[in-house]
């Protein structure tokens, strides 16, 4: 979570970086989707900084603001990721409808492929804990109360009602279950958390 200015650069570094974004900032005029992409997280680490700190009526009209601004990317791009869900190192690979429970809880360097949902279990009221490393591939989807353990791969379509703590596995199907133990996915490289977090 970010609660300091500090968090708040660490986290835009570590996202840049496991975007595999080059600038600082986005174009303008954003007419590339990575450019669309790195516009909207760095607008979603804004508002949840300012959200965790603000203090006094400037910082909060300017919060309102931002926030507004979000909401107008997320009519765009389709992308429905609330505050404080996600940690360092976020990658949304494409645009595409992202559907997030704001109760979810994901760790470092998670990769987020369009048609992903990460939603509630209607009858226990609870939602998943992601860890870290994880990626989570176009269209799949975590329902309840379910634990996914660090360096995980979820395949494509794949319904995950059940806890998966193995480490690499690659989990697939309906319902989910392993399939192999192919190893993690994110190159060294691009794991903006753990790189951001030897800079500082």
């Amino acid at each position: 979570m970010i609660k300091t200015k500090e968090d708040y650069l660490y986290y835009l570094e570590a996202d840049k970086i496991a975007l595999g974004e080059k600038r600082k900032r986005p174009h303008l005029i954003s007419i590339w989707e990575i450019d669309v992409i790195w516009k909207y997280q760095r607008l979603l680490r804004k508002v949840e900084y300012l959200h965790n700190t603000k203090k006094g009526l400037i910082k909060k009209i300017y919060y309102k603001f931002c926030q507004y601004r979000l909401f107008r990317l997320q009519l765009k791009t389709g992308f429905s990721i609330p505050i404080n869900v996600f940690g360092p190192g976020l990658s949304i690979a494409h645009i595409g409808p992202i559907l997030i429970n704001g109760f979810a809880k994901v760790g470092n360097n998670c990769r987020l492929h369009p048609f992903v949902t990460i939603g509630i279990d209607g009858r226990s009221g609870k939602v998943a804990k992601v860890g870290n490393d994880v990626y989570l591939s176009n269209g799949c989807k975590l329902i309840g109360d379910v634990t996914i353990g660090d360096g995980i791969v979820i395949a494509a379509g794949a319904v995950v009602t059940k806890s998966f703590l193995e480490k690499d596995a690659v989990v697939g199907g309906i319902p989910a279950k392993v399939i192999s133990y192919s190893g993690n996915m994110f190159p060294e490289n691009r794991r903006g958390a753990n790189i951001a977090n030897k800079k500082n």
